[in-house]
C-alpha cells in the first residue's frame, strides 16, 4: 500500500528546501562579485561588461535601471532593463536585455520603449 503524505507534511517539506522546484524558465541563479542574477547568461554579460568598464571602453553601467513608460499623461508600466551603459566605443547609449524566452510582456514592453522614449532595446540571448 502507498503512503500519503497531507498536505500540511508537504508544506513542511518544502519550507525546509528538502523539495528544490526548478524555475519556470529553467534558469539558474547565478552570483557576480556579490551581485545576484536570475541565469547564468546574465551573470556571463555582466562579467564581460565589467571587463570592457576596467578596459575603459564602457560608462556608467547600471543594473535593473527602470524607465517609465507614460501614454498620454498615464503610467502604462515600468520597464526595468538588465543593464543600461554608455558604449565609448559606438559613442551612444546602450539598453540590454538578457532574454532567453521573449515573454509577450517584454514583447510589447520592447515595443513601447522604442514607441515612447525612443529606445531601442538589444536583446542577448
Amino acid at each position: 500500500m502507498t503512503e500519503r503524505m497531507t498536505a500540511e507534511e508537504f508544506r513542511a517539506i518544502r519550507e525546509a528546501d528538502l523539495i528544490e522546484r526548478p524555475s519556470k524558465y529553467r534558469n539558474k541563479k547565478t552570483t557576480v562579485e556579490g551581485v545576484k542574477f536570475d541565469s547564468k547568461r546574465e551573470a556571463e554579460f555582466y562579467s564581460s561588461l565589467k571587463q570592457l568598464e576596467r578596459a575603459r571602453q564602457v560608462y556608467e553601467v547600471e543594473l535593473q535601471k527602470p524607465y517609465a513608460l507614460t501614454v498620454n499623461g498615464q503610467l502604462v508600466c515600468t520597464y526595468k532593463a538588465d543593464f543600461a551603459f554608455y558604449d565609448a566605443i559606438q559613442k551612444r547609449n546602450r539598453v540590454v536585455d538578457v532574454n532567453g524566452v521573449a515573454t509577450k510582456d517584454f514583447v510589447i514592453k520592447k515595443k513601447l520603449m522604442r514607441a515612447v522614449l525612443g529606445i531601442d532595446v538589444e536583446v542577448v540571448r
